[in-house]
């Protein structure tokens, strides 16, 4: 029976220390749902990154002596409650239906991964005699089981959406140099783990056995004290950008070319300044200079004012194929080509077109982008400097940004356009990924967006220079160049593989243990 002051959760009977016993389910919901709006807080634009281990311990406490129908829907409610708040913008030229799809299939997808997790305590819950197992195991398996969700959901379908991803709550706070020796997954899966650990401890009997509190101390101190990977310092380079707050909106008014002459003049202000680069944001040039001759004798025009290279983005057709292609133009000759890997499913091309037209015809109509995903590696070279490329969203895929350094990149530029998310927490939720990404590498990022933000950030994620939202803007930035491989990227996959291989192992193991233990006890063992 059920008390009537419920605590956070259940212990069996036997146990040594009062009974913790799980959370009625109706309450459960309502905690978990709790759970999920403090996350949303931990995320730009409010950002209180302490509230990611509230909330992450308030979920997995909702979990615990849960069926799996049960554990389905506390994950739902965690799900619908932080995903329906997190990803509110992406409704905003569309209108409410890629919202609640978009949001509606994570909370299903995150409530699916909930099960795992319940099972995981369920069947580890003989372990409580054996101290290690308890205090230990259980939360590194918990860990990986939630990075096995967070790894699933950022895959599939259609190239998966990870973009609100534990690790990345903690640019803001004192974890996040971490992420340069373990990636964002790692940072994740010891954030988690720590939260587990603490869980354990309170159902081992909380305060009156402070000793348990210890594997969940130790894993937060070695985050806070562990210092960024050092990479090597081998120079400066003077980058040149411009925010030109131009009409890049979807559906935006605007005639052809006003984008263009929108960067141009944003540009003005630098030209006959040194630079060793020029950079312009993503969709700055509206028509394809590979094609348009006159497009393209005005950016010849522009560099050779500019006196440096451009690297500026446009649609362009190819071989049949329409691109979302970053290009290096120096009006010397062909120039050096990036198009985009990730493709926005339902933005920038329609997967199973012919299925969603039957359901949604009139939305789907207004979707007349069809971008093929790019195949070429994501760099340039500039006078011998290898600089990483990430278009838009492809800055959430980490192979996108370890591709870059793998091919030697001293310094990024992510291109973006956030003009169709004006006036949400959009752009400062992408600004959390690229001054993650500059830990992850050591490498500086220059984050250069159509209407704002626009950004230069340090090797340590620090801001050190930028434009707002909503405004017409350049500057040239001295931005340091970085050597060498981070662990983070010389782990890459393998790492993410060895948590979901542990965390698959590990539950089927406890699942074998569970068995043996319930027929000992049905013997009377």
């Amino acid at each position: 029976m059920l008390s009537t002051a419920p605590s956070l959760t259940d212990t069996p009977a036997g146990a040594p220390h009062a009974a913790r016993r799980k959370i009625p389910l109706w309450a459960a919901l309502l905690v978990a749902a709790a759970a999920g709006g403090l996350l949303d807080l931990s995320f730009p634009a409010v950002g209180w990154w302490p509230l990611a281990f509230v909330s992450i311990t308030l979920a997995l406490c909702t979990t615990i002596g849960r069926s799996i129908g049960g554990a389905f829907l506390v994950g739902i409610s965690f799900g619908a409650a932080f995903f329906f708040t997190h990803l509110v913008w992406v409704g905003t030229y569309l209108g409410p239906v890629p919202w609640v799809a978009l949001a509606g299939l994570e909370t299903v997808l995150f409530g699916v991964g909930a099960i795992p997790i319940a099972l995981a305590y369920r069947w580890t819950d003989h372990a409580r005699g054996r101290a290690v197992l308890w205090s230990v195991g259980v939360p590194l398996l918990v860990a990986g089981l939630w990075s096995v969700r967070e790894l699933g959901m950022g895959s599939w379908p259609y190239s998966g959406f990870p973009w609100a991803r534990i690790g990345m709550t903690q640019v803001n706070g004192p974890l996040p140099e971490a992420a340069s020796w373990i990636g964002v997954t790692g940072l994740g899966f010891l954030i988690v783990a720590a939260c587990a650990c603490l869980v354990q401890w309170w159902r081992a009997g909380g305060f009156r056995r402070m000793r348990g509190v210890l594997p969940a101390a130790m894993i937060v101190t070695v985050l806070v004290l562990v210092p960024q990977f050092p990479t090597g310092d081998v120079g400066r380079m003077d980058i040149g950008w411009a925010q030109g707050n131009g009409p890049s909106g979807y559906f935006d008014d605007r005639t052809p070319g006003d984008v263009l002459a929108a960067q141009t003049t944003a540009t003005d202000p630098l030209l006959g300044e040194d630079m060793d680069l020029l950079v312009w944001p993503e969709g700055a040039v509206d028509s394809d200079p590979l094609t348009d001759p006159a497009t393209a004798r005005r950016l010849t025009d522009l560099v050779a004012r500019a006196g440096a290279p451009l690297l500026t983005n446009a649609a362009t057709a190819r071989d049949g194929d329409v691109l979302n292609t970053s290009m290096l133009w120096d009006g010397q000759g062909a120039p050096q080509l990036h198009d985009k890997v990730n493709p926005v499913p339902f933005g920038e091309y329609v997967p199973d077109r012919w299925f969603y037209e039957r359901i949604v015809p009139d939305l789907i109509g207004l979707i007349q982008r069809e971008y093929t995903p790019g195949q070429n590696p994501p760099f340039v070279t500039v006078d011998g400097v290898t600089v990483g490329l990430a278009i838009c969203f492809d800055v959430i895929y980490d192979s996108v940004i370890w591709d870059g350094a793998r091919q030697g990149a001293q310094v990024y530029v992510f291109q973006t356009n956030n003009a169709d998310f004006r006036g949400t927490d959009e752009n400062l939720q992408q600004l959390s990924f690229a001054r993650m990404r500059a830990i992850e590498t050591g490498c500086a990022v220059v984050n250069v967006s159509t209407v704002g933000t626009s950004q230069v950030i340090a090797p340590d994620g620090q801001i050190i220079d930028g434009a707002g939202v909503d405004q017409a803007a350049a500057a040239i930035t001295r931005v340091p160049l970085r050597a060498g491989l981070t662990p983070a990227v010389l782990l890459g996959g393998a790492l993410a593989a060895l948590i979901a291989l542990g965390a698959i192992t590990g539950l089927t193991f406890a699942r074998i243990s569970h068995h043996r233990h319930r027929h000992r006890s049905a013997r009377g063992e």
